[in-house]
Protein backbone atom coordinates (compact mmCIF):
# COMPACT_ATOMS: atom_id res chain seq x y z
CA UNK A 1 0.00 0.00 0.00
CA UNK A 2 2.82 2.39 0.88
CA UNK A 3 4.48 1.68 -2.48
CA UNK A 4 1.28 2.59 -4.32
CA UNK A 5 0.89 5.77 -2.29
CA UNK A 6 4.55 6.67 -2.79
CA UNK A 7 4.28 6.01 -6.56
CA UNK A 8 1.17 8.17 -6.78
CA UNK A 9 2.84 11.03 -4.93
CA UNK A 10 5.90 10.76 -7.17
CA UNK A 11 3.78 10.95 -10.33
CA UNK A 12 1.77 13.87 -8.93
CA UNK A 13 4.85 15.82 -7.87
CA UNK A 14 6.49 15.25 -11.27
CA UNK A 15 3.41 16.68 -12.95
CA UNK A 16 3.55 19.75 -10.72
CA UNK A 17 7.21 20.30 -11.61
CA UNK A 18 6.18 20.74 -15.25
CA UNK A 19 2.96 22.62 -14.46
CA UNK A 20 4.06 25.79 -16.24
CA UNK A 21 3.88 23.81 -19.49
CA UNK A 22 7.06 25.26 -20.95
CA UNK A 23 10.05 23.31 -22.16
CA UNK A 24 13.47 24.93 -21.92
CA UNK A 25 13.28 25.62 -25.69
CA UNK A 26 9.94 27.41 -25.26
CA UNK A 27 11.32 29.53 -22.42
CA UNK A 28 14.42 30.41 -24.45
CA UNK A 29 12.35 31.36 -27.50
CA UNK A 30 10.04 33.57 -25.41
CA UNK A 31 13.11 35.31 -23.97
CA UNK A 32 14.60 35.66 -27.47
CA UNK A 33 11.29 36.98 -28.81
CA UNK A 34 11.37 39.87 -26.34
CA UNK A 35 15.06 40.51 -27.05
CA UNK A 36 14.32 40.52 -30.79
CA UNK A 37 11.64 43.21 -30.41
CA UNK A 38 13.83 45.18 -27.99
CA UNK A 39 16.54 45.15 -30.67
CA UNK A 40 14.07 46.30 -33.32
CA UNK A 41 12.72 49.07 -31.08
CA UNK A 42 16.23 50.31 -30.26
CA UNK A 43 17.34 49.99 -33.90
CA UNK A 44 20.10 47.50 -33.14
CA UNK A 45 19.90 46.04 -36.63
CA UNK A 46 22.99 43.80 -36.28
CA UNK A 47 21.28 42.08 -33.36
CA UNK A 48 18.03 41.73 -35.35
CA UNK A 49 20.00 40.06 -38.15
CA UNK A 50 21.78 37.77 -35.66
CA UNK A 51 18.40 36.68 -34.25
CA UNK A 52 17.00 35.94 -37.73
CA UNK A 53 17.50 32.74 -39.71
CA UNK A 54 20.74 32.82 -41.69
CA UNK A 55 18.96 31.01 -44.54
CA UNK A 56 16.34 33.75 -44.90
CA UNK A 57 12.95 34.61 -43.47
CA UNK A 58 9.42 34.05 -44.74
CA UNK A 59 7.05 36.84 -43.73
CA UNK A 60 3.52 38.04 -44.28
CA UNK A 61 2.70 41.63 -43.34
CA UNK A 62 -0.54 42.91 -41.82
CA UNK A 63 -1.14 45.38 -44.65
CA UNK A 64 -3.10 42.89 -46.76
CA UNK A 65 -0.26 42.30 -49.22
CA UNK A 66 0.76 38.86 -50.45
CA UNK A 67 3.28 36.66 -48.65
CA UNK A 68 6.82 37.95 -48.98
CA UNK A 69 9.48 35.80 -50.69
CA UNK A 70 12.17 34.20 -48.56
CA UNK A 71 14.84 36.82 -48.01
CA UNK A 72 18.02 37.31 -46.04
CA UNK A 73 18.03 40.92 -44.78
CA UNK A 74 21.17 42.82 -43.85
CA UNK A 75 21.40 45.39 -41.07
CA UNK A 76 21.28 48.08 -43.77
CA UNK A 77 18.07 46.55 -45.22
CA UNK A 78 16.47 46.72 -41.76
CA UNK A 79 17.54 50.32 -41.29
CA UNK A 80 16.24 51.34 -44.71
CA UNK A 81 12.81 49.77 -44.21
CA UNK A 82 12.38 51.15 -40.68
CA UNK A 83 13.45 54.74 -41.27
CA UNK A 84 10.31 56.23 -39.68
CA UNK A 85 10.77 54.53 -36.33
CA UNK A 86 8.20 53.44 -33.82
CA UNK A 87 7.86 51.26 -30.76
CA UNK A 88 6.23 47.84 -30.72
CA UNK A 89 5.54 45.90 -27.51
CA UNK A 90 4.79 42.18 -27.24
CA UNK A 91 1.72 41.07 -25.28
CA UNK A 92 0.39 37.62 -24.38
CA UNK A 93 3.23 35.65 -25.94
CA UNK A 94 2.81 31.87 -26.03
CA UNK A 95 5.21 29.22 -27.31
CA UNK A 96 4.71 25.57 -28.26
CA UNK A 97 7.64 23.33 -29.08
CA UNK A 98 6.85 21.25 -32.17
CA UNK A 99 10.04 19.18 -32.24
CA UNK A 100 13.70 19.42 -31.22
CA UNK A 101 14.42 22.27 -33.64
CA UNK A 102 11.10 24.11 -34.05
CA UNK A 103 9.02 26.31 -31.74
CA UNK A 104 5.73 27.94 -32.79
CA UNK A 105 4.90 31.32 -31.20
CA UNK A 106 1.87 33.56 -31.15
CA UNK A 107 1.39 36.94 -29.55
CA UNK A 108 -0.03 40.41 -29.97
CA UNK A 109 2.19 43.29 -31.07
CA UNK A 110 1.04 46.79 -30.23
CA UNK A 111 2.57 50.23 -30.33
CA UNK A 112 3.07 53.15 -32.65
CA UNK A 113 4.66 53.22 -36.10
CA UNK A 114 5.53 55.91 -38.61
CA UNK A 115 2.58 57.04 -40.71
CA UNK A 116 4.69 58.10 -43.71
CA UNK A 117 3.94 61.80 -43.16
CA UNK A 118 6.38 62.45 -40.34
CA UNK A 119 3.90 61.45 -37.63
CA UNK A 120 3.03 58.30 -35.76
CA UNK A 121 -0.07 56.11 -35.84
CA UNK A 122 -1.30 53.36 -33.54
CA UNK A 123 -0.50 49.79 -34.54
CA UNK A 124 -1.97 46.52 -33.27
CA UNK A 125 -1.58 43.10 -34.86
CA UNK A 126 -1.71 39.40 -34.10
CA UNK A 127 1.53 37.58 -34.84
CA UNK A 128 2.29 33.93 -35.37
CA UNK A 129 5.78 32.73 -36.08
CA UNK A 130 8.22 29.89 -36.17
CA UNK A 131 11.59 29.90 -34.44
CA UNK A 132 14.18 27.32 -35.45
CA UNK A 133 17.37 26.11 -33.88
CA UNK A 134 20.39 26.94 -36.03
CA UNK A 135 23.63 25.64 -34.56
CA UNK A 136 22.88 26.19 -30.87
CA UNK A 137 20.80 29.37 -31.25
CA UNK A 138 17.04 29.86 -31.51
CA UNK A 139 16.31 32.31 -34.36
CA UNK A 140 13.14 33.57 -36.03
CA UNK A 141 12.38 31.88 -39.36
CA UNK A 142 8.92 33.16 -40.22
CA UNK A 143 6.33 35.65 -38.99
CA UNK A 144 2.76 36.23 -40.06
CA UNK A 145 1.24 39.54 -39.00
CA UNK A 146 -2.56 39.75 -39.05
CA UNK A 147 -4.29 43.05 -38.40
CA UNK A 148 -6.23 43.17 -35.12
CA UNK A 149 -9.17 45.60 -34.93
CA UNK A 150 -9.32 47.79 -31.86
CA UNK A 151 -12.91 46.95 -30.92
CA UNK A 152 -13.38 49.98 -28.66
CA UNK A 153 -10.18 49.48 -26.65
CA UNK A 154 -7.48 52.08 -26.08
CA UNK A 155 -5.59 52.99 -29.24
CA UNK A 156 -1.92 53.54 -28.54
CA UNK A 157 -0.59 57.00 -29.40
CA UNK A 158 2.92 58.44 -29.31
CA UNK A 159 2.17 60.30 -26.05
CA UNK A 160 1.81 56.91 -24.27
CA UNK A 161 5.60 56.56 -24.56
CA UNK A 162 6.52 60.07 -23.46
CA UNK A 163 7.25 61.15 -19.89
Amino acid sequence: MNKILLSGLLILSTGLAFADGHSSAEKTVLTNLNAYWDARNSKKWDMVVAMSSSTGMLNTNSDGSFHKPKKVLSAQDWEDQNAGGGVINVHGAEASQLNDTTVYVRYYAEGVVADGNGGMRPYRTRVTGVWVKEDSNWVVKTTHFSSAAYGGTHQTVQADFED
